[in-house]
């Protein structure tokens, strides 16, 4: 016997009511999937260790004897005294010219305006030796960020400026880097100013900038900082 197909209306609904079952039991599946990946990426990340804050990386020791060298007094005339006062100062512009020559006692290619008018004009007392430190740039910072994370230990001198500067006048391996990133210095200049004096070879000479601290230019990441 022929028997005739079921399509009803309770077989519709009862179909019907199968297609949705199966089709919400998919998308609970694919929802529990994609909670349990979220889980575990929340995990991992927090497991993840911190990224580095800091701008500055650890500080390494460095030793630069910075007594300058006597100068004699413009006067042959003046007495002992003077001569004695003078050469314990460390006078910038007699140091501090541009000189590429084998003659130079350190070879500048260039020395920019606002050096020359603020800090070039310096006379410093030569005292005794500091210990200084050289840190390396993390991340791109300002000169702001910079000197809040070195507290009381930012401000160094022109004569340690002058001091490192000696020691590679020709350029050669030592505690400045001599590849185009610059070589940062928190120095006050002849009015008492904070600014921040840079140097980088240029390759036929040392380059040496100043610009004052505030705004929020971005020195690179990799520049060197020297601090006490």
């Amino acid at each position: 016997m022929f028997t005739q197909p079921r399509f009803g209306l309770s077989y519709l609904i009862e179909l019907g009511e199968n297609k949705m079952r199966r089709r919400l039991g998919q998308v609970l599946s694919s929802t529990l999937l994609l909670l349990t990946a979220g889980n575990a990426r929340l995990a991992a990340i927090e497991n993840e260790p911190a990224a580095n804050s800091t701008a500055l990386g650890a500080g390494t020791n460095v030793s630069c004897s910075r007594r300058a060298t006597p100068v004699e007094p413009a006067d042959p005339s003046a007495d002992s005294s003077v001569t004695a006062t003078i050469s314990h100062k460390f006078i910038a512009s007699q140091r501090f010219r541009e000189n590429t020559s084998p003659a130079a006692e350190v070879k500048i290619s260039w020395l920019g305006a606002t050096f020359m008018r603020h800090f070039a004009v310096k006379i410093e007392d030569d005292t005794n030796d500091v210990a200084l430190q050289i840190h390396a740039l993390n991340k791109a910072s300002s000169d702001n960020q910079i000197i809040a994370e070195l507290h009381d230990r930012y401000e160094t001198r022109l004569a340690d400026v002058w001091c490192f500067l000696k020691l590679q006048a020709n350029g050669g391996d030592g505690a400045l880097q001599t590849n185009a990133v610059p070589n940062i210095f928190f120095v006050r200049d002849a009015a008492g100013e904070l600014g921040a004096v840079d140097t980088i070879w240029g390759g036929a000479g040392w380059e040496i900038g100043a610009s004052p601290v505030r705004g929020q230019r971005q020195w690179p990441s990799g520049s060197r900082v020297i601090s006490r």
